[in-house]
């Protein structure tokens, strides 16, 4: 597990965070990046009303945006010893929906940048749209992650094999 303690926005979620997204036509990417992690003691009070498990603590997950209802993408501490960026995205909606949404920040770039956010790839819906490739997310993927490169088809499905559990694991936390 990373260092609880390092609560540092990776320079790609950074550069992330300056791009404007539009979702005012309703067809758009709904994503709201941070510009920091949320707090670990606010992370903690969301995941407890979240899931309404009094005795959880958010200690696991590292919000660093939302879609215009209040749901969270965040980093989902799943896998042992390795880096922050390396481990999964996951998006845990306001109304309950949950999904693992890349393996890794690499991945995640590369989402956003054919067009997708993190609530869009959890959503029947709107997960299969056509690419919608956005050049500056692109020179972001490029700059960060450029041997990652991958349509956003491909980062859902690698990590929905990957992590085929995490909707039950949360499920079973909920009260």
């Amino acid at each position: 597990m990373t260092d609880e303690d390092d609560r540092s926005l990776p320079a790609a979620l950074r550069a992330v965070a300056q791009v404007e997204f539009d979702y005012a036509d309703g067809d758009g990417v709904d994503f709201e990046p941070y510009l920091e992690f949320m707090p670990a003691q606010e992370t903690t009070d969301w995941f407890r009303a979240w899931t309404g498990n009094h005795e959880v603590s958010g200690e696991r997950f590292r919000p660093f945006g939302q879609d215009g209802t209040g749901g969270l993408a965040a980093f989902w501490q799943a896998r042992p010893v390795t880096t922050l960026v390396d481990q999964p995205i996951v998006f845990l909606g306001s109304e309950g929906e949950t999904g693992v949404v890349a393996r890794d920040l690499a991945g995640f770039l590369w989402l956003l940048a054919d067009g997708l956010g993190p609530w869009e790839a959890i959503d029947p819906f709107r997960r299969d749209r056509p690419s919608r490739p956005n050049a500056e997310l692109i020179e972001i993927a490029e700059r960060f992650a450029a041997g990652a490169r991958q349509t956003a088809a491909a980062v859902i499905e690698q990590a929905s094999r990957e992590f085929p559990d995490f909707e039950r694991t949360i499920v079973a936390l909920c009260r």
